[in-house]
């Protein structure tokens, strides 16, 4: 199989596998499929396609960082992670917890 070739068999599995709305393992046990394997296609094939969006998000494992103004009302600190996950509420007598959650991501 030359490398088009497996391109396109990768991408055939991405797409089926998209369709049936199983997580990626269920989807590689149930067509006997590599895990490893569909992972690193599934990511080539995602920044394939992510390389022409202007707003492509990094891959790089680093989250980009922004300030937003302080709301007068509270003194909390809310933590917006990549994919939309927030957490609130955090203050000096709970921060301890914060470092908890994360290891847990």
């Amino acid at each position: 199989m030359n490398s088009t070739e497996r391109t396109q068999h990768w991408q055939q599995h991405i797409e089926h596998w998209r369709d049936t709305g199983l997580s990626g393992a269920a989807f590689c046990k149930q067509q006997s499929l590599s895990y490893h394997q569909f992972a690193y296609w599934r990511r080539k094939l995602e920044d394939v396609v992510d390389a022409t969006d202007t707003e492509r998000v990094p891959t790089s494992g680093f989250a980009r960082v922004t300030h937003v103004a302080a709301s007068p009302v509270s003194g909390d600190l809310t933590l917006r992670l990549p994919g939309g996950m927030t957490i609130t509420g955090l203050h000096a007598g709970n921060v301890e917890l914060l470092g908890a959650v994360l290891r847990q991501l």
